[in-house]
């Protein structure tokens, strides 16, 4: 019997950005030789990645003082 485990949003992303940088290292190279369909979707892969908000703290925000609820 397979077990559903679902995993977090962040360790999702994380997934997603190690298989983006992958894809990117490996069609650094061949680029150019892409088909023009799978260029352009690789393009808004791109884009979509810069545009999404990181999910990995500033060094401020892993160094600032932990406050204490009163």
């Amino acid at each position: 019997m397979i077990e559903s485990h679902p995993i977090a949003s962040e360790h999702a992303r994380a997934i997603c950005e190690e298989i983006g940088e992958r894809l990117r290292h490996a069609l650094r190279g061949d680029y150019a030789d892409l088909p023009p369909r799978l260029r352009a979707l690789v393009d808004e892969l791109a884009l979509q990645d810069c545009e999404a908000p990181s999910l990995v703290p500033t060094l401020a925000e892993m160094t600032r003082p932990l406050v204490v609820a009163a």
